[in-house]
């Protein structure tokens, strides 16, 4: 987006244009021009693109901080208003350029790790469920909950009993198992954490993996890195692959 080539009247008169505000032979000139003149057409796309950018309210902040700048200006200087109108243009043309290419980037960015976590995820099979064994017999209940994609009542069951056992490494690791199959990374990640936290757990290397991956969701690429790292499974050395 080149900026800096757009006049202030031009500004005003491709705005209305988009606006629809002018006149009908207003707008017969300027399609008349937009046929004939070359480079109108990318300067349309621009200011439509600069204009959409300062309906958002990042911009608006800025907008604020422009619009002070501007009034102290006008009380210190003698410069007259058209160049004081041309400088407050041009600031507010490369505030909307800096804010719109930063949230592309983050856009973009945050569609990558998007694809990722959709590529390398998928839900843990859950423990074999021996339902003929009174011990345990609410815990496997709710594993074939778990399996059936029942997430839920899973969840009711395994939050409760962590009430009283609080660092099981089984609960907790399925308990985050199953807030991840829920699209609740954010919360997994704790009870994922306390499963790290245990030397002997059996649990461990499936804990680190989808840390990383639940990090990655929460665009949180340095975390995700770390918790990868520490993971003995072949697919968190290929993420880990895609993340350098």
């Amino acid at each position: 987006m080149d900026l800096n080539n757009i006049i202030q009247e031009e500004f005003e008169s491709i705005e209305a244009y988009l606006n629809n505000s002018l006149s009908n032979e207003d707008l017969q000139i300027f399609e008349n021009r937009l046929q004939n003149e070359d480079g109108l057409a990318a300067k349309v796309e621009d200011i439509k693109t600069v204009l959409k950018g300062i309906e958002t309210q990042a911009l608006k902040e800025q907008l604020d901080i422009f619009h002070n700048e501007m009034i102290s200006t006008e009380k210190d200087t003698d410069v007259s208003e058209p160049k004081v109108k041309s400088l407050q243009w041009r600031k507010i043309a490369v505030a909307a350029a800096l804010i719109i290419a930063a949230g592309s980037f983050w856009f973009l960015n945050r569609d990558s790790n998007e694809q990722l976590y959709a590529e390398f995820y998928s839900s843990d099979p859950g423990l074999p469920t021996t339902m003929s064994s009174t011990k345990n017999y609410e815990f496997y209940k709710a594993m074939v909950s778990y399996k059936q994609g029942h997430y839920n009542e899973a969840l009711k069951t395994w939050t409760n009993e962590l009430k009283t056992k609080v660092d099981n490494d089984t609960l907790n690791y399925f308990v985050g198992s199953a807030l991840l199959a829920n699209k609740k990374e954010s919360e997994a990640i704790s009870y994922l954490e306390e499963v790290t936290k245990q030397d002997n757990s059996v649990f461990k290397s499936e804990a680190f993996y989808y840390l990383g991956l639940a990090y990655i969701k929460n665009d949180n690429l340095e975390k995700a890195k770390e918790y990868l790292q520490k993971s003995d499974f072949t697919k968190a050395k290929d993420l880990l692959k895609k993340l350098n």
